[in-house]
C-alpha cells in the first residue's frame, strides 16, 4: 500500500509500515528525527492528502496518484479538552484561542474527508465547542505494552479497530511518566507528541 503519515516528524508509524513492505512517508513541517529523510516530506501536508507530486528531503520526486491509507496526527494544543480552561477564563472565551482552535479544526477536517478509502485520525478527547465527528475507538497506552495511562481517541474510516498487543496495568498517568518527566520547554513537547513505538507497531500489525 502507499501510505501517508501525516504529522509525523519522529517517524515511528512510517517505519512501521515501511518495515511490512508498504510505501509509506511520513510528512510534517519539522524536519524528520527518525532517521530516514529519504521517506519524509518536509512541507505541510495538506496540499498531498488526495495524492501529488513531491519531494523527500533526500531530494528525490516521488508521485502518488492517491492514496491507499492515511494516518494522522494532527496537532491538539487548540483542540484538546485538557486546554479547556485556557479556551475559557473568567467565564468568557479568548477569542484568539477559539479562532485557532477553529482553524485547527478544520485542518483535522480536511484530513477526515480526504479522497483516500483508509483513514485513521489520531488526537486526545477534544472538545465539543469544535463539532469534530464521534470517535470510533479510544485506546490507552498500556493496551500496547506501555505501563501509562493516557486516553486518546481514533476516527477510522474504511479500518477495523486497532487490536490490542499487550494489555497490561498502567503504572504511570502521562504527565508522571519519566520520559517526559525529566524532559523540559520544546523537548518535553516534542517528546510528549511523540507516537509511542508500541502503538506504531500495532497499527502496523491490525492494517498493514
Amino acid at each position: 500500500m502507499k501510505i501517508l503519515v501525516a504529522c509525523e516528524e519522529s517517524q515511528r508509524v512510517c517505519k512501521a509500515f515501511r518495515a511490512k513492505g508498504h510505501e509509506a512517508y511520513s510528512c510534517d513541517i519539522e524536519f524528520c528525527s527518525g532517521g530516514c529523510p529519504e521517506w519524509h516530506i518536509w512541507e505541510d501536508v495538506t496540499p498531498y492528502l488526495n495524492g501529488g507530486e513531491f519531494l523527500t528531503c533526500d531530494g528525490q520526486a516521488h508521485v502518488i496518484d492517491k492514496w491507499d491509507m492515511i494516518i494522522a496526527f494532527p496537532p491538539c494544543t487548540y483542540l484538546s479538552k485538557a486546554g479547556s480552561c485556557n479556551l475559557i477564563r473568567n467565564g468568557e472565551i479568548d477569542e484568539e484561542r477559539l479562532r485557532h482552535g477553529k482553524q485547527a479544526a478544520e485542518f483535522f477536517m480536511k484530513i477526515y474527508n480526504a479522497d483516500c478509502p483508509r483513514i485513521c485520525i489520531e488526537n486526545p478527547v477534544p472538545m465539543k465547542i469544535f463539532g469534530l465527528p464521534e470517535p470510533t475507538q479510544v485506546v490507552e497506552p498500556y493496551m500496547f505494552g506501555v505501563p501509562v495511562s493516557k486516553t486518546t481517541y481514533l476516527w477510522l474510516k474504511g479500518l477495523r479497530r486497532v487490536c490490542p498487543t499487550n494489555v497490561i496495568k498502567p503504572r504511570y498517568t502521562f504527565n508522571t511518566y519519566p520520559l517526559f518527566k525529566n524532559s523540559f520547554g520544546k523537548y518535553r513537547q516534542k517528546n510528549r507528541s511523540k507516537t509511542f513505538e508500541e502503538f506504531a507497531a500495532a497499527m502496523a500489525l491490525s492494517w498493514g
